[in-house]
């Protein structure tokens, strides 16, 4: 521990809250997640928050910190926090439940609007799909197949908060791994779910999902992909 504080305004109450401002010692290494678990084990325990791992593996801890959207336990205070202050807010674009829990409802509704389960057609007495992994397809799919589902690219985008049917960045970036994925069936059911006005057409390109994602993929790239899928299947009738 050292002698300097760090001025923490954390978020509180639901959608209609305010903030409160705690008092917290710096310590090396130290996490936003160190902070708002010191605020809720030893200032206030009435404060709500998500975690589970700790160690960037779940994803659960994505909170909006200086109005960035961010991985919590994976967020540095030395980085984020200016002059010692730091804000901690609830993940944008997500109605809040209270205090920095999110309810994440509506961005899983919007995975499975994108069709973003993957169905083969295969059974246990088939064999193996065989598919070869430096197909260009499947480099494609692979790509963008390490998302867990934390919700900053959902966070970060801009179109989400002007569109709240927009499926957004995550359910979009799924659709299209399931796309390249030659072993998943109903390609074309899944292109009619994401075109349209809620679809890939309404990205603007911002990039903001791929700036923000802590797992370093582009669902920009994906989303982008998903348009010519969109046009080429429409020009063929297919859709």
């Amino acid at each position: 521990m050292t002698d300097r504080a760090l001025k923490a305004r954390v978020w509180r109450g639901a959608a209609e809250g305010a903030f409160r401002e705690y008092e917290v010692p710096r310590h090396a290494s130290q996490t936003v997640l160190d902070v708002v678990t010191h605020i809720q084990r030893v200032l206030d325990p009435t404060l709500a928050y998500r975690y589970a791992c700790r160690v960037g593996m779940c994803g659960s801890c994505a909170m909006t910190v200086n109005g960035v959207p961010r991985w919590t336990c994976r967020t540095h205070v030395d980085k984020a926090a200016k002059n010692d202050r730091i804000e901690i807010a609830p993940l944008k674009n997500l109605p809040v439940i209270r205090d920095l829990v999110t309810d994440m409802r509506e961005f899983f509704d919007k995975w499975a609007r994108a069709k973003g389960r993957f169905e083969g057609n295969r059974t246990k007495k088939d064999d193996f799909a065989r598919v070869r992994p430096e197909s260009a397809a499947r480099m494609q799919a692979d790509a963008g197949i390490e998302c867990i589902g934390c919700g900053v690219c959902y966070g970060a985008c801009d179109v989400v908060s002007w569109n709240r049917d927009y499926l957004g960045p995550a359910a979009l970036n799924r659709a299209w791994t399931l796309v390249m994925d030659a072993r998943a069936t109903g390609r074309a059911e899944r292109l009619r779910a994401v075109a349209g006005d809620a679809g890939c057409h309404a990205c603007h390109t911002h990039m903001s999902c791929t700036e923000r994602c802590p797992k370093n993929l582009s669902p920009t790239a994906g989303i982008a992909g998903l348009k010519r899928a969109v046009a080429k299947a429409a020009l063929r009738g297919e859709l």
